[in-house]
């Protein structure tokens, strides 16, 4: 049983994350005043199976002078834990049933680094392992405000478990500048436009990851796409709780959405005020917010 509910989980968000490409694309789309995928069956449905079709069947090009071993698995390694962390998703069969799914989403997050660190390092060049620092120092920094931020409605429900936090009541109204600052901040652990330094074509020709294609950039792809979407979730989950299965995905959707209009709306910042942003304005903050929880 345990097997078959992993299967099927695994599955549905890959799913997801196709379509997930295919709506980030119209909605960019519109944004731009231009149409998305359109060609490829009805209103392009297929055209996010034709891509990894495509990628999947690309040749496999290894760089002449990287590490080849750790160079495949660098990809392999986060596509795993980019899956691993849906484990914890809040599901009707009790046997996914964790006690501190909270404290496993922390530890699998903070791992994630390491992938992108490796990818860079791995494949022996400037621009990748330039672009892999960047990445690794603004996930670290900002691994830090975020857990001063996710601990506070923690605190207010007294709860570690997300399947028993759907059953709390909401904190968006209660604290709403803290879901931005929650949102601003996953959207620079996930690397999302407008603070994707770690793959700003313009400065770094794709960052970490420009050594990579065909397959193993799309599992790269696919990483980032999964954590987004379990991202929402976990914005759902513990700032607008609910266990009424059809609002729950609709938040779902609209805190995805929402990544997809900063992406079109905002330029992409400079790497030292994303820093400074972090450092001095949101984890001063994040204190406060708990200090004030504590006294609460």
């Amino acid at each position: 049983m345990l097997w078959i509910t992993s299967v099927f989980t695994i599955v549905c968000v890959l799913i997801s994350v196709a379509f997930y490409t295919l709506y980030e694309r119209k909605i960019l789309g519109y944004i731009q005043i231009r149409k998305g995928p359109k060609s490829v069956g009805v209103w392009g449905i297929l055209q996010p199976f034709a891509d990894a079709v495509k990628l999947f069947l690309n040749e496999l090009i290894l760089p002449m002078k990287s590490n080849k071993i750790l160079f495949m698995i660098a990809p392999t390694m986060g596509f795993g834990l980019a899956l691993f962390l849906w484990v914890i998703y809040p599901s009707i069969y009790c046997i996914k049933f964790i006690s501190f799914s909270l404290l496993i989403f922390l530890c699998i997050s903070a791992i994630n680094v390491y992938c992108i660190l490796l990818a860079g390092w791995t494949s022996n060049s400037k621009y990748a392992f330039l672009g892999a620092l960047r990445a690794s120092a603004q996930t670290i920094s900002y691994e830090v405000s975020m857990l001063f931020v996710l601990i506070v409605p923690v605190l207010l429900i007294f709860e570690t478990n997300m399947e028993m936090a759907m059953m709390g009541y909401s904190v968006m109204f209660m604290m709403f500048p803290l879901l931005l600052v929650w949102f601003t901040t996953t959207l620079a652990e996930t690397n999302r436009a407008p603070f994707d330094f770690a793959e700003g074509e313009s400065e770094l020709v794709s960052g970490f990851n420009v050594e990579y294609g065909g397959g193993l950039f799309a599992l790269l792809f696919l990483a980032e796409y999964a954590n987004i979407i379990f991202m929402s979730t976990m914005s759902a989950i513990w700032f607008l709780y609910n266990n009424n299965s059809i609002l729950f995905v609709l938040m779902i959707v609209c805190f995805s959405t929402f990544y997809l209009f900063a992406r079109g709306a905002y330029p992409r910042h400079r790497y030292d005020l994303l820093m400074m942003l972090c450092w001095k304005s949101f984890l001063p903050f994040g204190i406060c917010m708990l200090f004030l929880c504590l006294l609460y």
